[in-house]
C-alpha cells in the first residue's frame, strides 16, 4: 500500500509555521480528496485542511495543541 504524506501548507508569504487547532478524523477513518481533515491556527486565522488523497487516514504525527513548521510531515494516509 502507498503512502501519502499530509504536509503543513503555506496560507501566505510571511507564514513560517502552525498549530494544529483539531484534527476532524481520527487514525483509522476514511478519508476523502478535498474533505476536511485538520484546523490549523496561523497568524491567529483558522483554516480547514483539505485531506490531499483519498484513502485512510494511518498516522497523526503532529497532535492538536503542536506546533510544526511549514511543509513538515503532519499526518499519513494510507492508499
Amino acid at each position: 500500500m502507498a503512502q501519502l504524506k499530509v504536509l503543513l501548507p503555506q496560507f501566505g508569504m510571511g507564514m513560517q509555521d502552525g498549530e494544529i487547532v483539531r484534527w476532524l478524523k481520527a487514525v483509522g477513518d476514511a478519508v476523502t480528496e478535498g474533505e476536511p481533515l485538520v484546523e490549523i491556527e496561523a497568524a491567529k486565522t483558522t483554516v480547514e485542511v483539505p485531506s490531499p488523497g483519498t484513502g485512510t487516514l494511518s498516522e497523526i504525527v503532529v497532535e492538536e495543541g503542536e506546533t510544526a513548521d511549514v511543509r513538515d510531515h503532519i499526518a499519513t494516509i494510507t492508499v
